[in-house]
Parts: structure tokens; C-alpha cells; sequence
């Protein structure tokens, strides 16, 4: 084949550092755009965006020749320092070290589009550590439960 053709849909979760409640109602919108155009200029456009105030997901069509290390190190980097920017109370936000992604079926995109779009709804039955582990237990992802919290 003469050129490279991908489609990776990558669905990522992380959370803030101990899960502390950093996202905050009067800049979710913001960081959510600004998620988004940090994917944009990775070339790995966001599909959805959303969550809470500890955590959030991404589905993303991820780009062929970034590692989702690579793009997970440079939302995160680039998200933090904006976030430290919106007020003096954020000024030692943090995310997590770790995250977890999930590849994604394009059969199955748009129910994963919804399960993101509905982050709000859904915490008020389910807690995020919960969710989580239902999402690794799905995806079938060995671990350890000593390491998932920090």
C-alpha cells in the first residue's frame, strides 16, 4: 500500500491528583475547549469531552504517529498550566500521573460519544472509582488496585 491509513478512536479517562474536585463549573467549558484544541493541534481531533470535577474522558481519532503516552503528556502538561492560570486557588492543580484508554470500535463510537456526553448523569448513580474499575473489568485491562488512586 502506497500510504498509511488509520482510524484509531482511543476513549481516555484520568482524574485530578486524589481525586480532589479542581474542575471547577465556571471553567469546565473552557477547559473542554481548550482540550480540545490541544487535540486539534496534535492532529488527533476530539470527538467528546467531559466529566467532573475530579476526572474526565476524551474520545479522540487519534493520530497515527503520536503514541497515546506522547498525546496523553502533552494534554495534560498543556491543560495544567492553563488551569493554573484561572484564579489563585488553582495555582497547585494537578492531574494524576497515570490515565487509562480504551480503543473503541467505530460500530460502537457513538453509543461511547453518549457514555461521555452523560459523565454528570451518570456520577450521580456511580462513583468514579466504580466507573473505573467497571471500565478496566470491560476492556478486560490487568491491574493492580494498589496503584489506581494516587
Amino acid at each position: 500500500m502506497a500510504q498509511t491509513l488509520t482510524r484509531l478512536l482511543t476513549h481516555i479517562v484520568f482524574s485530578t491528583k486524589d481525586r480532589r474536585p479542581w474542575i471547577r463549573t465556571e471553567i469546565e467549558s473552557e477547559l473542554y475547549r481548550y482540550i480540545r484544541g490541544t487535540l486539534s493541534n496534535l492532529h488527533s481531533p476530539c470527538i467528546e469531552v467531559n466529566g467532573t470535577e475530579d476526572h474526565l474522558h476524551f474520545l479522540t481519532s487519534q493520530d497515527k504517529n503520536i503514541a497515546v503516552s506522547q498525546l496523553l503528556c502533552e494534554v495534560k502538561k498543556s491543560s495544567s498550566k492553563w488551569i493554573k492560570t484561572k484564579g489563585r486557588e488553582l495555582r497547585d492543580f494537578q492531574w494524576q500521573d497515570g490515565y487509562a484508554a480504551f480503543s473503541v470500535s467505530e460500530s460502537h463510537l457513538e453509543r461511547v460519544r453518549r457514555y461521555i456526553a452523560r459523565q454528570k448523569q451518570h456520577h450521580k448513580r456511580m462513583s468514579f472509582q466504580d466507573e473505573l474499575l467497571q471500565l478496566l473489568n470491560k476492556h478486560r485491562v490487568q491491574y493492580d488496585e494498589r496503584y489506581l488512586w494516587d
